[in-house]
């Protein structure tokens, strides 16, 4: 495992639950906004955590953590993702997954062997302008099947959506409640424009309030909760 990081404790990364967040290094998108440069561009990769080293951690955490969050990066690029996920399993962690939904292959076998009891992927723009969005080429038959196994699956789910206004206009946002309709929860997240991949990007902004609110009121006749965070 690429491990880049170790947060050992987080109130607000598993909904209900006090987590620890594993932080994986590598990701096959490349969005300019991206928060998380240093787990995106090897350049700015730090030496890693062994593995051995955090599962150690985690065993010492045993009754005092309720649930492991793994996030990158993008964790489902990790050719040992799954043996990971079924160590931590076995010491009684449940398990949340982060995912840009790009290896629907991985995520249908977590599923299938319920590796998993949360999982949240984030969905870049409607399918039509990937592409533009994550600066990569992208197969976005496997986005939509990642959705489709998320909206199928039998675990708590949520789909999130990073709003910079020069990227996505109100219409792309519904096009994407459209594509998640009958989901248990959307995320809308405001761009912070505090580090990011692109340098450019540290002078974008998200939308409005007063436009997000509107966004969530359209948005709520097909998805039951939508929360701007």
């Amino acid at each position: 495992m690429k491990i880049g990081g170790l947060q050992k404790v987080s109130l607000i990364d598993y909904p209900g639950l006090i987590c620890g967040i594993v932080f994986l290094q590598g990701c096959n998108f490349k969005c300019p906004y991206c928060h998380n440069p240093e787990l995106v561009d090897p350049k700015l990769f730090k030496p890693g955590i062994r593995e051995n080293e955090v599962l150690e951690f985690l065993n010492t955490r045993k009754g005092k953590l309720d649930a492991i969050s793994i996030t990158g990066g993008e964790p489902t690029i990790q050719e040992d993702l799954t043996s990971f996920i079924k160590q931590i399993k076995k010491m009684g962690f449940a398990v949340k997954l982060d995912t840009n939904g790009s290896q629907p292959k991985v995520i249908k076998n977590l599923l299938a062997e319920k590796r998993l009891d949360f999982i949240a992927m984030d969905i870049k723009a409607p399918l039509e302008k990937y592409r533009n969005i994550v600066n990569t080429q992208v197969n976005t038959e496997s986005i939509k099947e990642s959705i489709d196994l998320i909206l199928k699956a039998k675990i708590p789910h949520e789909f999130r959506t990073t709003i910079v206004e020069s990227q996505l206009e109100e219409n792309d946002i519904l096009e994407i409640g459209k594509l998640i309709a009958g989901a248990n929860h959307y995320v809308l997240q405001k761009f912070v424009p505090s580090k990011t991949l692109d340098k450019k990007f540290l002078k974008e902004k998200s939308f409005s309030d007063e436009k997000l609110q509107k966004i969530k009121s359209h948005l709520e006749h097909q998805i039951p909760s939508v929360t701007i965070r």
